[in-house]
């Protein structure tokens, strides 16, 4: 694992998993009809970096007839999640040592590209694009350059930048929609003022 793998799978997972163990159900499920209002037909859903499934829990909801599959690195959040939900596929490990045979409608990470270095994320982006075979939905951080900014005291934990701009550049999708979910609205939800870009593949 390199630095930022060791650290979200390792060294901060117990902590993560306090953080993000408290939210509004009926927030998140508005807040992800309001990320997938322009899509149809999704019958398979990956998330790629789950955590302890928060959105997996609101999908159940807002998609409640496609099956979920996810990808978790920190081995004690894949715990909690697997025992939690009843999941079609389910991988411990980084993004892109994953291998799931079958494809998804919409594959998403919702404030995890921001914790990949710089160097790492087309890699894990293409794992997302070949997973997909209709929708991909990013859900991170947004500044116009890239920046990394300190995270709990931490250096090269958290990166930010134009994450929809890097993904339209660098493969063939269409965008179908893209909005901001105002932490001022929806923290309480875990969203914490992210911008989202739905894609397509051509």
């Amino acid at each position: 694992m390199n630095e930022q793998q060791q650290f979200w799978a390792q060294d901060y997972a117990e902590e993560y998993i306090r953080k993000n163990s408290q939210f509004d159900r009926a927030l998140g499920v508005e807040g992800w009809r309001k990320m997938l209002a322009s899509s149809q037909d999704i019958r398979s859903v990956l998330e790629c970096g789950c955590n302890i499934g928060r959105n997996i829990d609101f999908l159940t909801e807002a998609l409640p007839d496609a099956t979920k599959s996810i990808v978790e690195i920190s081995k004690p959040a894949f715990d909690y999640v697997t025992r939690k939900h009843h999941l079609s596929q389910a991988f411990n490990g980084p993004i892109e040592a994953s291998a799931f045979p079958e494809k998804f409608d919409l594959v998403f990470t919702i404030g995890v590209l921001i914790h990949i270095h710089p160097d790492n994320l087309l890699t894990v982006m293409k794992k997302m694009f070949d997973y997909s075979n209709k929708y991909i939905l990013i859900g991170e951080y947004f500044n116009r350059t890239p920046m990394m900014i300190e995270y709990q005291g931490q250096k090269d934990k958290l990166f930010k930048r134009d994450f929809g701009k890097l993904f339209i550049e660098n493969f063939p999708v269409e965008l179908v929609d893209y909005g901001f979910l105002w932490g001022h609205l929806y923290d309480q939800a875990g969203f914490d003022d992210i911008t989202w870009w739905l894609f397509k593949k051509n």
